[in-house]
């Protein structure tokens, strides 16, 4: 948010928007002046979204269920596209920006967060060390495949980006610690997200002998706080050609 640095009267298009929360955010620092589009694929959490309370003084949103990559979302609409994590699984990124990109006005601002490499971030590796002793071997992860660690290498999205017609490029990395659930929450998402996710949605059968270690390997991370584990991403800015 601090990055885009949205401003009163401006107009911005929030992509992977999810259930709402920065899209509304984002409609509070643009004000009744301005206006935000929130977009996604999953209809169940643009029902949310639509339903949130629009706080005083912000922006209607508007909520649009469509895909990013190929969506008609016009031409030199957005002064800025602004994206928390939702990024990352476009089947071909560069034809994504490239239509992200037609969006913004000339000069128009981008900015994003997406993760930092599988290795730097334990609040996911940590769960999937924990059980790959009782996990079958799996072949390993394609660092350019969609998912939550495809922009991972700071080339790669350079490059991307300067393809789709993006110039001022920057990556600034940034550390923190997410979490503050219990113990049995933050375990619970542990198997549903990430790589142990991925592999447990595909054995669910498989839980019950990973759930003893993957809890003590969060365990460690318990604070009166709740759980909180590092985690590692980039903070993306650019600007349209």
């Amino acid at each position: 948010m601090r990055a885009l640095a949205a401003m009163p009267g401006e107009r911005v298009l929030d992509v992977g928007c999810g259930c709402g929360q920065t899209t509304l955010e984002l409609a509070e620092r643009v004000g009744a002046a301005g206006a935000v589009t929130g977009v996604d694929i999953s209809a169940p959490m643009l029902a949310i979204a639509e339903a949130r309370p629009v706080p005083k003084g912000a922006a209607r949103p508007r909520f649009l269920e469509c895909d990013a990559q190929t969506a008609d979302l016009g031409h030199g609409q957005y002064d800025a596209v602004f994206s928390r994590f939702g990024v990352m699984f476009f089947s071909d990124p560069a034809a994504a920006f490239t239509n992200l990109r037609k969006a913004l006005k000339s000069n128009g601002r981008l900015a994003f967060v997406c993760w930092r490499p599988f290795a730097e971030n334990l609040w996911m590796r940590a769960p999937m060390e924990a059980a790959q002793p009782f996990l079958p071997p799996s072949p390993p992860m394609d660092p350019t495949a969609p998912g939550p660690f495809a922009f991972a290498n700071p080339d790669r999205v350079r490059s991307i980006l300067s393809e789709a017609g993006f110039c001022d490029v920057t990556l600034h990395a940034f550390n923190t610690s997410i979490g503050g659930s219990s113990l049995e929450q933050t375990g619970d998402l542990a198997f549903r997200v990430g790589p142990l996710g991925a592999v447990l949605r595909e054995q669910p059968d498989l839980a019950p002998s990973v759930a003893d270690a993957v809890k003590a390997a969060l365990a460690a991370y318990e604070t009166p706080s709740g759980v909180l584990m590092p985690a590692a991403v980039w903070i993306v800015t650019a600007q349209a050609t």
